[in-house]
């Protein structure tokens, strides 16, 4: 099976990376600046080492057009609308799409432009940045893949992406219930980015003070709420699962909106805080603390915005 990976960030250059560790054939489509870093290979330092994995990289320029078995996007939501004029034709009638995006916007789109049967849902959980000289860091140990057919797609060849991408350095899983997982991961990043903003800290720092555990609690049962009222139930046991996940002094965990937000890089608080606070209003659910997160990040972009004109 031919793979192009769409990004060679964070997320897609640790995915990719493992993928052609195992013998896979990948190909990433990056920006010069980052094809120029990953000629002499991707740099990967995880909790149990550091190793270069050679890889290929193209530019859209240099895609010959020959189109791949499987597209995998891993980029930011506002890069998603260029990607997708870049791939012309890498995505022949036979390709299919799995988008690694947070949130549910995306998914709209690309069934918009695919079709609901070549686009599978995706979700993954890893806790990785890329360094300043280019390297993906894993910081944590923890890394999967969850991916499943949509309603009405063909779970034949999900099951069937799901056995190629299978391989050593994450765990992968095949559901029948693909938007179910996507959005209990969206409500899992809305919570991470609502708790980390408005504490201005760490998990591990908001969990050492008095009262931390107890906040990241009602953040969660917050965007528990919603996730109910949209179909998609949490149950207690994964509810104190991601409180005890959360909740524990001394995790060094952020998620990557709060460092792009703080760092003053382009960032995904609408398509995250702001589309999931809209769908709750839709669904009926109030999200106070949401909202407020929401409001700090347009005030200081609007700010932002002001100080550039």
């Amino acid at each position: 099976m031919r793979i192009l990976i769409a990004g060679a960030g964070a997320t897609g250059g640790y995915f990719g990376a493992r993928l052609v560790q195992a013998g896979r054939n990948v190909t990433f489509l990056v920006r010069q600046r980052r094809a120029d870093q990953l000629a002499p290979g991707l740099r990967l330092v995880t909790p149990q080492g550091e190793e270069t994995v050679p890889v290929r990289a193209l530019t859209p320029e240099q895609l010959d057009g020959s189109p791949f078995d499987l597209v995998v996007l891993a980029v930011k939501a506002g890069a998603l609308p260029s990607v997708l004029d870049q791939l012309g034709a890498a995505v022949g009638p036979g390709t299919l799409v799995l988008p690694f995006l947070n949130g549910m916007r995306h998914l709209e789109i690309l069934n918009e432009r695919f079709g609901e049967d070549r686009v599978l849902g995706g979700s993954v959980r890893v806790v990785t940045l890329v360094t300043d000289d280019g390297a993906i860091r894993q910081v944590l140990p923890l890394a999967d893949i969850v991916l499943g057919a949509q309603p009405g797609g063909s779970a034949e060849r999900a099951a069937e992406v799901g056995r190629e991408l299978s391989v050593p350095g994450y765990e992968l899983r095949v559901t029948d219930h693909i938007l179910t997982a996507m959005w209990h991961k969206w409500g899992f990043i809305v919570a991470a980015g609502v708790g980390s903003l408005l504490m201005r800290a760490n998990f591990g720092e908001i969990a050492s003070a008095p009262g931390g555990p107890e906040f990241i609690g009602r953040v969660l049962s917050e965007t528990d709420r919603v996730l109910g009222a949209s179909g998609h139930p949490v149950s207690d046991s994964s509810h104190q699962a991601t409180l005890g996940l959360l909740a524990q002094p001394g995790l060094p965990f952020v998620p990557s909106l709060f460092r792009d937000f703080t760092e003053g890089r382009e960032h995904e608080g609408e398509h995250l805080l702001g589309d999931f606070a809209a769908r709750a209003r839709i669904a009926g659910v109030e999200t106070p603390m949401t909202d407020l997160a929401l409001l700090q990040i347009r005030v200081h972009d609007a700010a932002r915005e002001g100080t550039r004109a």
